[in-house]
């Protein structure tokens, strides 16, 4: 289901190098020197009115910068990501279908991962990029490059290629660190040693687009600190250096050949490079690649709060001088400021002696902070300030609750193909759902299942199994076991997608 928020969303299992670009326009006026000189007649000129070609009169165009140097240095560090899936699970990666009234701007957010089709009687391949950060064999890639796979091959520039091991992931910020055993050393990047990032900067980005194996592509740096709503950290920098599918997990370096990020999206309305890319910070990468390597995942802290941002019309309701700070909407059951002096309708104004300026400060700091730790907050509630010091926990990891859905078919009974996650506060940010709207997400549909003939797909949301509202996957679990108990043929379920209630009737399996 679409929301107001664009989705990262993976490409389809499509054949070929996707959509066909149209050809490049000739440059408008390029001729008319040539027709100037046909319509008049030629007059003669004498020798000394004629200027030489380096006259001092002619201003000399500076000359373009040359990478060669750089990318010989960097580009036997880039490899290509070539995983294998299982067909029955490719549908899992299908987030964005195609909409019948067109496709929505927030569905212009593309991951940049190439997949070619078929890779086998039951199997699908995709193709990605990653880079070697130890001579041992530690490769950075994206999360959705390698999520799913039931195969990792890695190929280096010079051709040799190597089974990989997932070492962690995580799905907050999309990286992935997968390792190699090559029984030799082999050339690396150091991820440690800190580039420039400034707009206006040369950047090249190196990967493995349409799967041609590696390229190098020059551009600069449109902007940085973008947020594309695809996370609780987004924190992009954008690039107009061309990349394409299949660029996803490679590097983004500085002039000089310093890793500034790593290449994970594009925005585009056709799903072909159209200058608009992104990247995830470098000091982002370097931070998340050593949890992963020291214990595979992420742990952060966890406040346990809904927020949402202080527009200029909250303030003035809430009797601010100015913007700033977020609100609290509402309060995750058990979680740690279920135990805290804290409400909705509180606005958070500072947090570890940190002001809180937008929507994303707050699950920054937070999530910097190990769980246990303390953090004193300021909190404001009804024009009066005080000050809450709060015991943070562990955030819950959500791609967990992909790996690990609640599935009404899981146990004898009835089948209907759908796997759910309860929405949680991590969710609704990470899926933009409205703090308002109710009901149990639907993570994942089985293919040829009664709920994918239905029209269920991933992505809608569950909020009525008959005449009962649902606000957790037991409760959908209950109710649809109950619906079969009755002797029913099929379970009546309301569904919210694209923004409207919808009911379908869904059969029970065989």
């Amino acid at each position: 289901m679409n929301y107001s928020k664009p989705t990262l969303a993976p490409y389809p299992r499509a054949l070929g190098a996707g959509p066909k670009s149209s050809p490049p326009r000739a440059i408008a006026g390029i001729t008319a020197l040539a027709l100037a000189v046909a319509a008049f007649p030629l007059a003669q000129v004498s020798a000394a009115e004629l200027a030489p070609a380096h006259s001092p009169r002619q201003a000399e165009a500076p000359a373009m910068p040359s990478f060669a140097d750089v990318a010989a240095r960097v580009t036997p560090a880039v490899v290509n990501v070539m995983v294998t899936q299982d067909q029955a699970s490719t549908e899992d990666l299908q987030e964005l279908p195609e909409r019948p009234d067109g496709p929505s701007p927030e569905e212009f957010f593309h991951h940049f991962f190439h997949q070619p089709g078929p890779g086998g009687k039951h199997g699908a391949r995709g193709l990605g990029s990653g880079f070697l950060i130890d001579p041992s064999g530690y490769i950075v890639t994206n999360l959705h490059v390698i999520d799913g796979a039931d195969d990792v091959t890695v190929t280096l520039q010079d051709g040799a290629k190597f089974k990989a091991q997932v070492v962690g992931r995580d799905d907050k910020t999309d990286l992935a660190l997968i390792k190699v055993d090559a029984a030799r050393p082999l050339p690396y990047l150091d991820l440690d040693t800190p580039g420039k990032a400034r707009v206006g900067d040369w950047v090249l980005a190196v990967g493995n687009p349409f799967g041609l194996g590696g390229s190098v592509n020059a551009g600069i740096i449109s902007a940085q600190g973008r947020n594309i709503h695809s996370g609780p950290y987004d924190d992009y920098i954008q690039i107009d250096a061309p990349i394409n599918r299949g660029n996803s997990g490679g590097p983004l370096f500085d002039a000089e050949g310093h890793v500034i990020g790593v290449n994970t999206a594009i925005y585009s309305p056709t799903g072909g490079n159209v200058g608009i890319g992104f990247a995830i910070p470098a000091d982002t990468v370097r931070t998340v690649v050593a949890a992963l390597r020291t214990s595979g995942r992420v742990e952060r802290g966890w406040l346990g709060v809904q927020i949402q941002p202080v527009t200029e019309e909250l303030a003035q309701a809430l009797g601010l001088k100015e913007p700033g700070g977020v609100l609290v909407a509402d309060i995750v059951p058990n979680g740690p400021a279920a135990h805290l002096d804290i409400q909705p309708g509180d606005v958070i104004l500072s947090a570890g002696g940190q002001p809180i300026k937008d929507g994303r400060d707050l699950p920054r700091i937070v999530a910097a902070a190990k769980p246990g730790a303390s953090l004193r907050l300021q909190v404001l509630r009804n024009g009066e300030s005080r000050v809450v010091e709060a015991t943070l926990g562990a955030m819950p990891d959500s791609h967990e609750l992909a790996d690990k859905p609640s599935e009404p078919n899981a146990a004898p009974g009835p089948r209907l193909g759908v796997y759910l996650a309860p929405l949680t506060p991590d969710l609704r940010r990470e899926k933009g759902i409205a703090a308002e709207t109710n009901g149990v997400y639907v993570v994942r549909v089985a293919p040829n299942s009664p709920a994918s003939r239905a029209g269920i797909e991933p992505g809608t949301l569950i909020s009525m199994v008959g005449t009962e509202r649902v606000t957790t996957p037991e409760q959908v679990i209950a109710a649809v076991r109950k619906a079969a108990e009755d002797k029913q043929t099929s379970v009546l379920l309301r569904i919210e997608r694209d923004g409207g209630p919808l009911f379908v009737a869904v059969p029970f399996a065989a």
